[in-house]
């Protein structure tokens, strides 16, 4: 069986979306999209108040409750029976995130065992046919094919596939 490796943040799951409506509904601001581009959503916030973002993602509680991205779930699923399947996440940059993403994934992605979650620091040692993630960071080193999941801050990345959302995905892997 073909393995794919699929990352969870910005992924699968919301981290950006969730910090932006939290952002909306406490500081009545929006977010500048454009500085998102430089490679982080979190440099879309106003730079005075970034650091109330970077103490939201480090409070624990913040990855247990994110949304799921739409159509991960139904395709998810159906991949984990015609694929060998992984959801590799680098957790350690957040540690009080390694309990919220494995219940989190346990909640929404139940068909998936506990020996197909691994919560990392690099993304270095895994290996597969596939990988599904938004960082050029983790896909650089991959030995297989590496596709970039579209989100804010890689829409000018190139040099990569590209898959926009779920159902682009199930075309690629399941047609």
């Amino acid at each position: 069986m073909e393995r794919i490796i699929i990352d969870m943040d910005e992924v699968i799951a919301d981290p950006m979306g969730e910090m932006i409506e939290w952002y909306k509904k406490e500081y009545g601001g929006d977010v500048d999209w454009d500085k998102m581009l430089v490679g982080s959503w979190l440099k879309g916030f106003p730079e005075e108040h970034q650091y109330l973002v970077m103490e939201r993602l480090t409070a624990p509680g913040f990855f247990r409750h994110l949304p799921v991205m739409e159509d991960a779930v139904e395709v998810l699923r159906e991949l984990n029976q015609r694929y060998e399947v992984f959801i590799v996440s680098a957790a350690m940059e957040f540690p009080n995130s390694l309990k919220d993403k494995y219940d989190w994934l346990q909640e929404h992605f139940p068909f998936f065992s506990w020996r197909q979650l691994t919560l990392c620091g690099s993304k270095d040692l895994i290996y597969g046919d596939y990988m599904i993630d938004d960082h050029v960071k983790n896909l650089k080193g991959f030995k297989g094919k590496p596709y970039i999941f579209t989100t804010a801050h890689n829409l000018e990345v190139t040099g990569y596939d590209r898959i926009n959302n779920w159902k682009e995905a199930a075309g690629i892997f399941l047609k």
